[in-house]
């Protein structure tokens, strides 16, 4: 490890740390806010995703010397921001440890690959977008409400986009979130609180409360954007630069941290995509493990402040929130798009869509589960040729031979996806 140490490897580490606490960080306090969270609940919450994903972090990059860094499932906050105007926080927290032990079933059948198969992508995709197209609209409404906050923002973020090499070395969103600062200190609008009465985070146990309309509501869908989208997003990137990943031990992984973190209120763990592409972005492959540990350790610490960090974004008025949260998520928006309405399942994907962004609500259970159901519905009532032609491609399709990925030290070894050649 000393050997493979690096400041290539450190910074890509430093830079997909700090991604992680602006702009993901804002969804969180949004979501929070939605559900009228105390500082308490919000800082373990943090404390939570940051401090227990970091070990995973640094335990998974350690044993298998490949760069694989946990977070939390952004869509999966968005869609528990919406849930908590209607559930009480211990309803939600039932549904956050139901949600990892049907994870770790599902990693423990060995059979992630075909679960990952088993919703149509469009969809799934169709379901994702309806959860964060509110976020998109609140930049709209956050430029008219405040433009001297969040105009700058806006404008940071796109132009940063205008040249690659910028954006390569200064990711838009990290600008943005700099820039708004800088507003925010110059109109004056930032207005702190109470301090905390301890600079460490100290961890909310909520007792959990199982009722079956959050269980309908959260427990699927959250699974879904886990297994589905967000860890199939962080295999698909880290494979393209020749990684192996885990399949299956990542999902047992996320299970088994997912009701661990339920108990501190915090969301499900995952396989970050965005993340991983930081911390793969630059350097040999074979030392992309170090920009991972980076990230995990900045990560801990970073959660273990978390009520310094808590009292700090509170303090700044919403239209920061609000943009930095909503420009975090707009490039997931935009690929939720296109994954929604490519070439089949439209009809399904949209329906999903226009149920998911709706506030349909029966009994009691929010508007994404029935959207999922909705769109399966149509979709085989009117595209039953797009599941026939799926079906098989996946036939066809080679799948990809088993390889090992061992552990340091040898033990048992894992199924792996195959790396493909280099681009």
């Amino acid at each position: 490890m000393l050997r493979d140490i690096g400041g290539t490897y450190v910074v890509n580490g430093v830079i997909g740390l700090i991604f992680a606490a602006s702009g993901p960080v804002a969804v969180i306090l949004a979501a929070g806010a939605a559900g009228h969270l105390t500082a308490a609940q919000l800082s373990s919450w943090i404390f939570g995703v940051f401090v227990l994903n970091g070990i995973l972090t640094l335990i998974a990059s350690w044993v298998y010397r490949a760069p694989l860094g946990f977070a939390w499932t952004i869509p999966g906050t968005v869609l528990v921001g919406a849930s908590l105007q209607h559930l009480s926080w211990a309803e939600v927290v039932g549904a956050f440890l139901l949600t990892g032990l049907l994870i770790l079933l599902v990693g423990l059948t060995g059979r992630v690959r075909q679960a990952m198969s088993a919703l149509p992508m469009p969809i799934v995709m169709g379901m994702v977008a309806g959860v964060f197209l509110h976020f998109g609209l609140d930049i709209v409404a956050a430029v008219g409400a405040d433009p001297w906050v969040a105009a700058p923002i806006v404008i940071a973020f796109f132009g940063l986009q205008f040249h690659g090499t910028v954006s390569r070395w200064m990711p838009p969103i990290i600008g943005a979130f700099v820039v708004g600062g800088i507003a925010v200190a110059a109109t004056g609008s930032f207005h702190p609180g109470p301090k905390p009465s301890s600079p460490l985070a100290v961890p909310v146990f909520t007792v959990p409360e199982f009722t079956v309309r959050a269980a309908l509501e959260l427990v699927l869908p959250l699974a879904i954007t886990v297994i589905v989208v967000q860890n199939g997003q962080g295999v698909a990137v880290l494979r393209a630069s020749g990684h192996r990943v885990p399949v299956n031990a990542v999902t047992i992984a996320c299970g088994v941290w997912s009701a661990a973190a339920a108990t501190v209120g915090a969301i499900s763990t995952c396989l970050t995509g965005p993340t991983n592409a930081l911390l793969v972005s630059d350097g040999r492959r074979e030392r992309h493990y170090i920009a991972a540990l980076t990230f995990g350790v900045l990560a801990i610490v970073v959660g273990l402040f978390a009520p310094v960090f808590v009292e700090l974004m509170q303090a700044m008025p919403a239209a920061f929130i609000a943009t930095v949260g909503g420009l975090a998520l707009l490039g997931a928006l935009q690929s939720a798009f296109r994954g929604a309405f490519g070439s089949r399942f439209t009809m399904g994907a949209l329906v999903t869509f226009l149920v998911s962004v709706s506030d349909l609500t029966i009994l009691n259970i929010g508007s994404a589960f029935w959207g999922l159901i909705a769109g399966v519905l149509v979709s085989w009532l009117v595209e039953r040729d797009d599941f026939g032609r799926a079906a098989a491609d996946r036939s066809v399709s080679p799948s990809p031979s088993p390889s090992t990925a061992t552990p340091r030290g040898g033990g048992q070894t894992s199924e792996a996806v195959s790396p493909p050649s280099r681009m």
